[in-house]
């Protein structure tokens, strides 16, 4: 049997919660960045947000996110603009929600961002103003089909 050269299992892998609950400065955007709300997780790395702006950017999740911060639809992050390509951009943060109620109430972003849901702000446009899409049939309907 061939001698064991790890370092360690799966758990040593996975790594310590390396307290993510403690406080951390809240950081701005500058210049050539952006606020935006994660409108759906794509795979691979990729995510579609609504950026503040008003334009719908693919993002790519920088490879020192990737598998350490999880990112969800909804969530308000900080993404770094292409001055080469105007439709993409790159994660930088993930705010968490208390950070994302600050910059609410700093004025950062505007009153009608949604925070804390689970799906994005202003993505339900199939809204019906309450008509739900159950149908109902009469019994010689049914026989028919």
């Amino acid at each position: 049997m061939p001698k064991n050269k790890g370092k360690g299992g799966k758990n040593r892998k996975r790594g310590k919660n390396e307290a993510d609950d403690e406080k951390r400065e809240l950081i701005f955007k500058e210049d050539g960045q952006e606020y935006a709300q994660v409108l759906r997780m794509l795979g691979n790395g990729r995510c579609e947000a609504m950026c503040i702006d008003g334009s719908k950017r693919l993002c790519h999740i920088r490879g020192k996110m990737h598998k350490k911060v999880w990112i969800a639809a909804g969530d308000i992050i900080l993404v770094g603009l292409r001055d080469y390509q105007d439709d993409k951009a790159d994660v930088i943060l993930k705010y968490m929600p208390d950070e994302a109620r600050l910059l609410k109430a700093y004025g950062e972003l505007p009153e009608n961002t949604r925070l804390n849901e689970g799906i994005a702000a202003g993505i339900d446009d199939d809204d019906d103003g309450g008509v739900d899409d159950y149908l109902e049939f009469e019994d010689e309907d049914i026989d028919k089909i």
